[in-house]
């Protein structure tokens, strides 16, 4: 497990908690697409889940449906990314957490961005809010869960020839996956209508 892992899950203070299940990449995009209406500049999302829970894939969504510029892809080697916006809207910047601490995030200077940006960090639940919005600030945190992907890492299994590459439905549509919504701070007091 990752040092940024949180064992004990989400962090202490939610003011509201907002549970959906997203069957498949159209209900997840609808979700995004939720989202993105709730969230403007200066606003923080925590993303949480296991490798393959869909992270990316809902930060997509989402820079689709702020209409920012750029591809959306895992920034796990970059690290951060800012899409800007087309139009009036806010800029997107996307951070993957996942292989660095505090000091790292802080030597990428997000808090420059805040301002004008919305804020996605995968993989950052419990080291980033105190770092980018305070002790008394505001934020969503978002965990994804699916359910078919094991908690923990099985032992590998027996090694198998596969010859038939083609895409299942299954790959086509996704896979069906809960997405848990906390609010925390003042500005997320009240649970918004998803």
């Amino acid at each position: 497990m990752s040092a940024l892992q949180d064992p004990d899950g989400p962090p202490p203070g939610e003011r509201w908690r907002i549970e959906v299940v997203l069957e498949d990449l159209q209900a997840t995009a609808a979700f995004a697409g939720d989202l993105a209406v709730l969230l403007g500049r200066g606003d923080l999302l925590v993303l949480t889940g296991g490798l393959g829970a869909g992270k990316t894939t809902l930060t997509q969504s989402l820079g689709e449906a702020l209409d920012v510029t750029g591809r959306i892809s895992s920034p796990t080697f970059i690290m951060s990314r800012v899409h800007r916006a087309r139009d009036a809207g806010p800029d997107l910047v996307h951070v993957d957490a996942y292989r660095t601490d505090s000091a790292g995030l802080e030597s990428l200077d997000l808090s420059s961005t805040m301002a004008e940006a919305v804020t996605v960090v995968e993989w950052g639940r419990g080291m980033v809010e105190n770092t980018l919005v305070g002790p008394g600030g505001s934020w969503l945190d978002l965990e994804l869960i699916r359910e078919d992907l094991p908690v923990k890492p099985s032992a590998p299994a027996a090694p198998e020839i596969i010859t038939d590459f083609s895409e299942s439905e299954a790959d086509v549509l996704g896979s069906r996956r809960r997405a848990v919504l906390r609010g925390y701070g003042p500005a997320w007091a009240d649970p918004p209508a998803l």
